[in-house]
């Protein structure tokens, strides 16, 4: 597995200033540009665009919080477990967006089978109600995921007083939120899907 902190002369840790990173990022790529190695010989300029290519995908790669968290967790103890079961404490949200997501589902169909114009004017209207509804869920999902990013950058301050040796409780803690973001980016997206399709 590529160290894609090493890559980008990153220290390996959970937050990363976005802005920073970008200005590493474009700096390293630049080097690489296909006018600064116009002279290079074929074999160098592949093994350049193969550099570009790992350069890219690292960038990608610690933009995202959550897949930032991931590839820090798997350097760090290697591959990521599956987890089936939602956590209790997330269960009643959980619960919401499915509830949310079911009504949508259910207008969805009543609305693809309604031919009458004067019925899908009523329709649209009163899909417009299960809009904000669905809005109104990821709302919750993004100011809990916005919380999540404050205690990730008290967490971050931490590990990084803490180099000469991690604490298990900063991983498991840094593991829970790398996973409750999968839960909300996953919910939000098909939230977001749904909303996509009432407005149509």
């Amino acid at each position: 597995m590529i160290d894609y902190f090493a890559l980008l002369k990153q220290q390996r840790r959970p937050w990363l200033e976005p802005d920073a990173l970008k200005d590493t990022f474009l700096t390293l790529s630049s080097e690489l540009h296909p006018d600064r190695i116009h002279s290079a010989s074929a074999m160098e300029k592949e093994r350049a665009q193969e550099v570009y290519i790992d350069l890219n995908a690292a960038y990608q790669c610690l933009r995202e919080p959550k897949a930032r968290l991931r590839h820090l967790l798997e350097l760090e103890r290697g591959k990521l477990e599956q987890v089936q079961s939602i956590p209790s404490a997330m269960m009643n949200l959980s619960l919401e967006v499915a509830q949310a997501c079911r009504e949508a589902d259910l207008f969805l169909s009543k609305k693809a089978k309604a031919t009458s114009p004067l019925l899908q004017v009523e329709l649209f209207e009163r899909g417009q109600e299960h809009v904000q509804t669905l809005t109104g869920v990821v709302k919750q999902l993004e100011s809990r995921r916005e919380l999540l990013m404050t205690e990730l950058m008290q967490v971050d301050s931490i590990w990084v007083q803490r180099t000469a040796g991690r604490e298990t409780g900063q991983l498991d803690r840094i593991e829970e939120i790398y996973r409750l973001l999968s839960y909300y980016e996953r919910w939000s997206g098909h939230l977001r899907e749904r909303i996509v399709q009432l407005s149509l």
